[in-house]
């Protein structure tokens, strides 16, 4: 029997605030849609205030989008990689709606190539964007948290792994940082009642960011899944009762097979509309293994 993919909304998140980061786009504009369909005030936090062609999407039209569906949403443009901007973010975020409940690490830098092609330069965006600003916005979010006793964090970020993950190793040392971030705060915040889980895709994303990187790394767009999937396993975990969904390091797919999705039901998110004969990277550390 199909899964009722509705059956947490629209109220499950109502009175609930959160806040995304790199919330213009892809995976995070879904996020702030899929949280504002859940009843959640939503804060799109981000660089992106004029559209671009090849990066659609600002701050300010997902945050129009999402008071469409209903519930109160903040613009706020913020550059994580300073932690003023990042201070200032969470404290925007509490004087504008009285709190913070979740707060969600999907800014990220992505450079999928050898060591040797790894410029210093572009290893520092990676670091400042990817563990630097998780870090950021979980230490400043983290105190209004406790105050409540009810709290999320939640990254971006894959299972810890020993693969050596050939022509993406700069990258997954970031990747690989903010998921041991997630199961650190998770153990010394178990006791207030604060959430901290590590969610990663099973398989390539249709985002923004997929489709410029190009087939040569990504694949077809007939390998890759909607963005749904990873919204609808971050609200299963995100309406959970925090203390009884911690410290988990896990893919959507592994997600919704835990609540009930079916072989059926995952199908359903693939861009082809179905399952394609040769799927790409359907594995729980698809992004540490070869592209070859």
């Amino acid at each position: 029997m199909a899964v009722d993919k509705r059956a947490i909304l629209p109220d499950a998140l109502a009175g609930r605030v959160a806040v995304v980061t790199g919330g213009s786009r892809g995976i995070g504009r879904a996020l702030v849609l899929g949280l504002a369909a859940a009843g959640a005030d939503v804060v799109v936090a981000g660089k992106s205030e004029v559209e671009q062609e090849r990066l659609p999407g600002t701050i300010h039209s997902v945050a129009a989008e999402a008071r469409k569906l209903g519930v109160r949403a903040l613009a706020v443009r913020t550059d994580v990689r300073h932690a003023d901007e990042v201070e200032g973010l969470v404290a925007r975020t509490v004087d504008e709606f009285g709190r913070i409940d979740i707060a969600v690490s999907n800014a990220g830098a992505l450079w999928w190539e050898r060591v040797i092609d790894t410029p210093p330069q572009r290893y520092d965006l990676m670091w400042q964007i990817n563990v630097r600003a998780a870090f950021l916005l979980a230490h400043y979010a983290l105190p209004h948290m406790v105050d409540r006793q009810w709290g999320h964090l939640m990254m971006n970020s894959p299972e810890l792994i020993l693969d050596p993950s050939p022509g993406k190793v700069a990258y997954m040392t970031t990747k690989m940082g903010m998921s041991r971030l997630a199961i650190g705060i998770a153990a010394e915040h178990r006791e207030d009642n604060i959430a901290a889980n590590a969610l990663w895709p099973a398989a390539p994303i249709d985002t923004a960011a997929t489709r410029n990187w190009g087939s040569d790394k990504m694949g077809s767009p007939g390998q890759w899944r909607r963005p749904d999937i990873y919204v609808d396993a971050a609200l299963q975990m995100l309406t959970s009762e925090p203390r009884s969904c911690t410290g988990r390091m896990a893919t959507d797919e592994e997600i919704l097979r835990e609540r009930g999705w079916t072989e059926a039901d995952l199908d359903d998110y693939w861009v082809a509309g179905q399952r394609p004969e040769s799927p790409m990277w359907i594995d729980s550390r698809w992004a540490a293994q070869s592209t070859g």
